[in-house]
């Protein structure tokens, strides 16, 4: 396996030719991965690395969101790799192009040392996929960027600029879609210091009742942990799909020598095919599932750490424990937050409307 190793963070060509880590880049890595789980956007990222002088894996100042998000979706930080992503067209010019399937890709698990622990690259993956479903653009900068949400319509809050050239210069969270479509939201703008505050009150009610909620979430940790049903469910199905394939491969080998009518065969080879892809779905859905349950426990474990570690209420707004624990916040027109934390627990707290 051959890797672009000047331009590739946390690896160097090792003596035998494969990948070898190197510990000094593949901290920005893991960092990378961090700061993502922690609810940080890819562009809040690459502001984060770059005020803090860290070179991008070709050695320039400024990260871009393209890079960061190159780094959360390279399967080789897990140690896998899928080879002939490209190939070589002309060997006399060494021409190569991206494979859009003209050849085939191999998927090569545990093929080099991996950065980034299997477990943590899923839940990424997990995570990135979720916040594109629910249409969480990630190119906010702020910590409330793809955090808000507009109780009427759904659409997200982002921040406008008030008085920009004047004393008065403030700036306030609305929704995005307020004066859209001839449409007027009645959920209330809010300033930033609103929303700090309303977060130190909702976390606080969450840490006046933390060995309740710690003892509880113990045991939705353990029925998560538990996928036995679906992994057998799994196996049976990759059975079946093996089974199908071999039945498709011997019509498709009877056909090829042997005079059969083409209606009978047609009939007979699209009741296999279809017969083999719902085992598939269902193995794809089962596998979303598992996924899905692995994301929910980590979010959840996370969340009880840093309840864990707190002793007391909070006294003002901490960035990184708002990263750590909120999910969304949803704003009502009457002016009540509903807060969404990471282990799923909601809780509602009155805002202070801004005039």
């Amino acid at each position: 396996m051959s890797l672009p190793y000047r331009r590739f963070l946390g690896y160097e060509k090792g003596p035998d030719g494969l990948p070898k880590i190197v510990e000094s880049e593949a901290k920005i890595v893991r960092l990378i991965y961090k700061l993502y789980l922690q609810g940080k956007t890819q562009n809040a990222i690459a502001r984060y690395l770059t005020e803090r002088g860290i070179p991008t894996p070709a050695g320039k100042r400024n990260w871009r969101v393209s890079t960061v998000l190159s780094i959360l979706q390279n399967e080789k930080y897990k140690g896998d790799a899928i080879l002939q992503k490209r190939f070589t067209v002309d060997f006399l010019t060494k021409k190569t192009k991206v494979n859009e399937g003209e050849v085939p890709q191999y998927y090569v698990e545990n093929s080099h040392p991996a950065i980034i622990e299997p477990e943590v690259f899923d839940l990424v993956q997990s995570e990135i996929k979720k916040r594109k479903t629910r249409g969480l653009h990630q190119s906010g900068i702020g910590c409330f960027s793809g955090k808000i949400i507009c109780g009427e319509c759904g659409g997200l809050y982002g921040s406008k600029v008030w008085h920009s050239n004047s004393k008065y210069r403030r700036t306030v969270w609305q929704c995005n879609n307020k004066f859209k479509n001839g449409t007027y939201c009645q959920t209330p703008h809010l300033s930033e210091e609103t929303l700090q505050k309303t977060f130190v009150e909702a976390f606080n009610r969450i840490v006046e009742n933390k060995e309740r909620l710690i003892e509880d979430y113990d045991a939705i940790i353990a029925m998560l942990t538990d996928t036995a049903e679906l992994d057998k469910e799994s196996a049976r199905l990759r059975d079946e799909c093996a089974v199908v394939m071999e039945l498709i491969r011997k019509c498709v080998d009877e056909n090829a020598h042997s005079a059969m009518d083409q209606g009978e065969y047609q009939d007979r080879y699209n009741g296999l095919v279809a017969r083999y892809e719902a085992a598939k779905k269902r193995l794809d859905a089962i596998a979303d599932e598992k996924q899905a349950r692995v994301a929910k426990r980590e979010n959840i474990s996370r969340f009880l750490d840093d309840l864990r570690q707190r002793d007391g209420i909070i006294e003002g707004f901490d960035e990184e424990l708002w990263y750590a624990t909120v999910e969304s916040v949803t704003i009502r027109s009457g002016g009540d937050a509903i807060f969404t934390f990471k282990n799923g627990s909601k809780i509602i707290v009155n805002v202070i409307i801004s005039k």
